[in-house]
């Protein structure tokens, strides 16, 4: 309750009271918060006044003497009187004030026979109930002056029934007349505030919503994260022909000895964020990246006929035109290896649950990253036919033959670029000779560096599909 929807109803007793002493009855004479009823239109009616001789054999309870008059507490057997009534309107007014029972007795250890004993000694400062308000109530002064002039202890020093209504009349806002008014404007105001909270909670839950939807399709392909978060099963499905994608960062192990964890953290994530910004230009699913390794696919989940093997070829360029302005103190060079063939997709796991791919195609893919060469994009003859034959608009050049652990000798190709941007190359004026790098100078370093660096990273990792180590 705001501050004039208590002044309403203390109006509304006031009304009721002065009815009550302008007619024959004179005085109420047990006037309590009890006799105070509310109807359907939020106004205060008045009972319990008359039959008075009925009452003169009625015991008390201590309870209702709460509300007595301190000079009808020392003699009980006077007849009660207008004075007395409006000492009980007083006590009435405390209680609506300060939300609270007659002398707050919920909250205090005395009871009843204490307090009227109290009020019955009278003194210099009788004992009455405390007016203190919540903090948030606003309550005319001019108000609580006059509930503690109708509770005064000289029954000749409280104004009468009409005088207090004419001071309530002086507090009242004539811009509200109308408790029923306030009480529907109040009820709109309220509805408004909840409707704006309720848009704001709605607002911020779609908002979080979408930032763990981002967080979420990141981690695994978008029709498979619907079907987990409606709940559904995601059965494994075949791919008959996508196009894999390998690349690892060369002599990673010796970088990494050489720089703090802090350091190989940053560096990947410099290099991966700007890989993962040329993903995004093409139709490509990252799969996963475990240490310097990178794995991506095309032609899964979303199926895309034969353009996976130009997506991924025009990703694995740009990788490699990002490094000549990736600047770090160790400048990585990449093994980037493609590879064509079908695969079994599905999500493993139900704590951090993940996408993995399943098939030979993965395990020969990672097989020919290991033996790759820095700054060269590896593939094999099926993934040449697709470039040069299906797709077109690539150049090749055949590497040869190499061996491949597990597949025997395989025909493999280097991806040189687009037809376009390599007839760019051959009519460009040649530059002045670059100073040979220690690569050039030393194969045979080179070589024995190859050889050190083992197997690729995924060789082992996937090898275990095969059940080969």
């Amino acid at each position: 309750m705001d501050s004039f929807f208590m002044f309403s109803l203390i109006r509304d007793i006031s009304n009721g009271l002065s009815f009550i002493h302008n007619s024959f009855l004179g005085y109420h004479g047990h006037l309590t918060s009890r006799c105070c009823l509310i109807d359907d239109r939020w106004q205060i009616k008045i009972s319990g006044y008359g039959l008075k001789s009925i009452r003169s054999f009625e015991k008390p309870n201590p309870k209702d003497l709460l509300w007595t008059a301190p000079e009808h507490l020392r003699n009980e057997q006077n007849e009660r009187t207008s004075e007395g009534d409006i000492y009980s309107f007083g006590i009435i007014c405390s209680e609506i004030l300060t939300r609270s029972s007659a002398f707050d007795m919920e909250n205090r250890k005395e009871k009843p026979d204490v307090i009227i004993y109290q009020v019955k000694k009278g003194g210099h400062n009788p004992m009455r109930p405390s007016l203190e308000t919540m903090e948030s109530v606003e309550v005319n002064p001019a108000l609580l002056h006059l509930i503690r002039d109708c509770w005064t202890e000289r029954p000749s020093e409280r104004p009468n029934i009409d005088q207090v209504r004419g001071h309530l009349n002086s507090m009242r806002d004539s811009r509200k007349s109308n408790l029923m008014d306030h009480v529907f404007n109040m009820l709109e105001t309220y509805a408004q505030t909840l409707e704006e909270e309720v848009s704001d909670r709605t607002k911020e839950l779609v908002e979080e919503k979408k930032k763990s939807d981002v967080l979420l399709y990141r981690m695994l392909p978008k029709m498979v994260a619907d079907k987990l978060k409606l709940g559904q099963a995601v059965e494994p499905e075949t791919f008959e022909q996508v196009t894999i994608f390998f690349s690892d960062v060369v002599q990673f192990t010796n970088l990494a000895a050489k720089c703090t964890p802090l350091q190989v953290v940053t560096l990947l994530n410099d290099l991966y964020t700007i890989f993962d910004g040329i993903i995004e230009q093409n139709d490509v699913y990252k799969v996963e990246t475990i240490g310097d390794g990178y794995l991506c696919v095309s032609g899964l989940p979303h199926r895309n006929g034969n353009e996976h093997i130009r997506h991924i070829a025009k990703m694995a360029l740009g990788f490699l035109t990002s490094l000549k302005f990736f600047r770090v103190q160790h400048l990585p060079n990449e093994r980037i290896n493609l590879r064509i063939g079908s695969v079994v997709a599905g999500v493993v796991g139900l704590t951090m649950p993940r996408y993995c791919l399943f098939g030979d195609a993965v395990n020969t893919a990672s097989r020919m990253e290991s033996n790759g060469k820095p700054g060269q994009i590896h593939v094999t003859a099926d993934a040449n036919r697709m470039l040069t034959e299906v797709v077109g608009g690539f150049r090749t050049e055949s590497r040869g033959e190499v061996l491949i652990k597990g597949k025997g000798v395989m025909e493999t190709y280097w991806l040189l670029g687009e037809q376009a941007s390599v007839s760019q190359r051959k009519n460009r004026t040649p530059e002045s000779p670059r100073r040979p790098s220690i690569r050039s100078i030393s194969p045979i370093i080179e070589q024995k560096l190859m050889e050190n660096s083992g197997k690729g990273l995924y060789s082992e990792y996937k090898d275990v599909n095969n059940g080969n180590v």
